[in-house]
């Protein structure tokens, strides 16, 4: 499997992230606004993080102006909204040695480091 991350380029966040990547990390960068994720690449994140509640961004501008946060999402709705506006995917997302690294928590950039050591 190919060691990834989905990030979005214009997020200054994910541009701090992968400025602070290991230089010779074997990554395939992948924008998910200038190319959006697949179905197919969407059902292998949530093969690895068991749920698409957690690739979902509640961060995202979207999610108040379409007042989603009043709203009980089911997972096939999160799975939609991902689908529908990579703004709704909880980026970055890494995906290295089969496994999944969900956002920009301080913790989880940690994690990243060491898989990527």
């Amino acid at each position: 499997m190919i060691n990834k991350i989905y990030y979005l380029g214009s997020c200054d966040t994910c541009r701090k992230i992968i400025k602070a990547l290991p230089k010779n990390n074997n990554l395939v960068f992948h924008d998910i606004k200038q190319n959006p994720i697949s179905i197919e690449e969407l059902e292998q994140m949530h093969q690895l993080s068991g749920n698409y509640e957690a690739l979902f961004s509640k961060k995202a501008q979207l999610y108040k102006s379409m007042d989603l946060k009043n709203k009980s999402l089911t997972e096939n709705e999160y799975k939609k909204y991902i689908l529908e506006h990579y703004t709704f995917l909880n980026r970055p997302v890494f995906i290295i040695n089969n496994a999944i690294y969900i956002g920009n928590s301080q913790k989880n950039i940690l994690e990243v480091m060491k898989a990527l050591a």
